[in-house]
């Protein structure tokens, strides 16, 4: 399979990048990015990408299934427009130029509680997303639903407090579905995922992602 990625360069496109380097059913990887990754690799190809023109690389946009880690924090973004934008838009064009070029299938990083219903700017910007790839109409569509990401040596404060937090509670019993997902786990798991379902959508809510 030939597979695409954006959101190559965060932590948990990072690994899906190496897992699909090593995994023999892929036998092509290609990363858009902004500026170069410093990967070398025989089946990579790396497509510098200006994402707010991405007609320019559509002829690049061609393979055997898509995947979508592409997504920022509101305080990188600096304003709930500028992570629209990033979190929803841009993954949406390349959705719609991907399905445009007969990509059939698309692998989409999402977030837990996602829902257009949603009160929360996050949650509902994650169902918007979900909801308008899934009108594209792929042949196979995987979105992904975790919580709380472990990423290596994460500098974000809050998240090594909660993560410290749950851990504490999934031993005592409780909380268990909502227990930290590293990343690494994660990216095998997506990586996974097109080869062993199913035409058609799937959703895998949080709970569901560790028996993958």
């Amino acid at each position: 399979m030939k597979a695409l990625i954006i959101g190559a360069t965060g932590a948990t496109g990072k690994d899906l990048v190496q897992i699909l380097l090593n995994d023999p059913d892929y036998t092509a990887v290609v990363i858009f990015v902004r500026r170069a990754s410093g990967i070398t690799h025989p089946k990579l190809s790396e497509i510098i990408t200006d994402f707010d023109k991405l007609e320019a690389v559509a002829e690049q946009i061609k393979g055997d299934v898509w995947f979508s880690c592409l997504g920022t924090t509101l305080k990188a973004a600096g304003s709930k427009e500028k992570q629209w934008h990033i979190d929803y838009e841009i993954p949406l064009k390349f959705a719609a130029i991907a399905r445009r070029n007969g990509i059939p299938a698309t692998v989409l990083l999402s977030a837990y509680g996602a829902s257009t219903t949603s009160n929360v700017f996050y949650s509902k910007m994650k169902g918007r997303l979900e909801e308008s790839i899934d009108a594209l109409a792929f042949d196979q569509y995987i979105i992904f639903r975790p919580g709380l990401l472990l990423r290596k040596d994460t500098d974000r404060f809050g998240e090594r407090i909660m993560s410290g937090l749950l851990n504490f509670v999934n031993t005592l019993g409780l909380f268990k579905k909502f227990r930290p997902l590293p990343t690494l786990l994660l990216a095998e798991k997506l990586a996974k995922a097109p080869k062993v379902f199913t035409t058609q959508k799937h959703v895998i809510e949080l709970d569901k992602i560790f028996g993958l």
